[in-house]
């Protein structure tokens, strides 16, 4: 079995949860495959280039795979599930499903306009700790992706915070309720879940049969 992590929107694969997760599977014995999702640059992310991003890195294996996944990292997993059989399992950190919704909400219709306009967004990166543009690009490639497709019977853990101030509980909840083949673990947390790192890993040891 073949382990991918991948990590949220303006994050990056020193993060507090993916340094955690790759030294407790290093610890025994596997490797925990983190790749940078921001390259080759931030401004042109897409969903769309996350996804042929990872589908490279499992084209390189013939093995199975199981992806952890957090928040947009969350998301692109499950996508690579619904497109490649080789997946067989997933750990998702908070998922970022319904996003567009809540973006849409809290940007409103007007600063949406003003970056389809303007062509970017200036966006806080956590990993490089300022502000990068990111162009109208992401927002059009998101709109052609609907969580309603995601059909796929992969077997499926997640793990969302109660007080998850960027995507809320309620979507892991709608979406696991329609989904025999989810677990959804709900912790006292914000999106981050970097204050429950020891109840993650235990979670996902427990779902992955890591010893």
């Amino acid at each position: 079995m073949n382990y991918l992590y991948l990590h949220g929107f303006a994050s990056g694969p020193q993060s507090v949860k993916a340094v955690d997760l790759r030294d407790r599977f290093a610890a025994r014995g596997i490797d925990l495959k983190v790749p940078d999702l921001n390259q080759p640059d931030f401004f042109n992310l897409t969903l769309t280039r996350q996804i042929q991003q990872c589908e490279a890195i499992l084209a390189a294996d013939s093995g199975a795979w199981t992806i952890v996944g957090s928040s947009l990292g969350g998301l692109t997993a499950t996508w690579l599930a619904q497109r490649n059989l080789k997946v067989e399992r997933l750990v998702l950190l908070a998922p970022a499903f319904e996003f567009l919704a809540y973006w849409q909400q809290q940007l409103g219709s007007t600063q949406l306009e003003q970056w389809e306009t303007d062509g970017s967004l200036d966006v806080y990166h956590h990993a490089a700790e300022r502000s990068l543009p990111l162009g109208y690009s992401f927002w059009a490639d998101a709109s052609q992706y609907s969580d309603a497709e995601l059909d796929r019977a992969t077997p499926t853990l997640i793990l969302h915070g109660t007080a998850d101030e960027v995507i809320p509980l309620e979507a892991s909840r709608r979406y696991s309720a329609q989904r025999s083949w989810c677990t959804l673990v709900e912790l006292p947390s914000d999106h981050g879940l970097t204050d429950r790192l020891p109840e993650i890993w235990e979670a996902t040891q427990h779902f992955c049969g890591v010893v």
